[in-house]
């Protein structure tokens, strides 16, 4: 469990919109190896906020399973969550991954079908997810990104 926490501390960004709590994540290799307990212990941390952003799903076996998981425990603390998932990114196979994204859907609600933005596919090692989600009056589209490390020029990516 240490290992996780020292994980959160190095990947979590917290930024909030008007009233809404938002939070992204790499939450590195999220699959099947996550334990009860792992699941349990983010879903704790990850219930303060509205919107959950997550990036490093695993595109194969247990990555969708495990967003499921995650939900049906956010769900159990209280409040209703619901959730979308990227497709795979079009990366390379050992870099290809799924983001997703998580709200609480009794106060956020999901405007459309979230997408992969395609045209940067041939830019970028793994395109970004992108979804539009309505608060109150007011619509926003939140985009979860996962940039390449900082030994291959991440700005190369992030000025798209």
């Amino acid at each position: 469990m240490k290992k996780l926490f020292t994980l959160l501390l190095f990947s979590i960004y917290a930024f909030g919109f008007s009233q809404v709590k938002m939070i992204s994540w790499n939450i590195e290799n999220f699959g099947k190896s996550k334990s009860y307990n792992e699941i349990a212990y983010i879903a704790t941390l990850l219930n303060k906020y509205d919107v959950v952003a997550l990036q490093e799903v695993v595109a194969g076996n247990g990555g969708a399973q495990a967003v499921a998981r995650l939900a049906d425990e956010l769900n159990r603390k209280g409040s209703k969550w619901d959730y979308t998932i990227s497709d795979p990114t079009t990366s390379t196979p050992s870099k290809t991954e799924r983001y997703a994204f998580l709200w609480k859907s009794s106060i956020i609600k999901k405007i459309g079908k979230a997408w992969l933005e395609k045209k940067y596919a041939s830019v970028m090692e793994r395109e970004p997810y992108l979804c539009t989600f309505e608060y109150g009056n007011k619509q926003f589209t939140a985009v979860s990104f996962h940039a390449i490390t900082k030994s291959k020029q991440p700005e190369r990516e992030i000025k798209y």
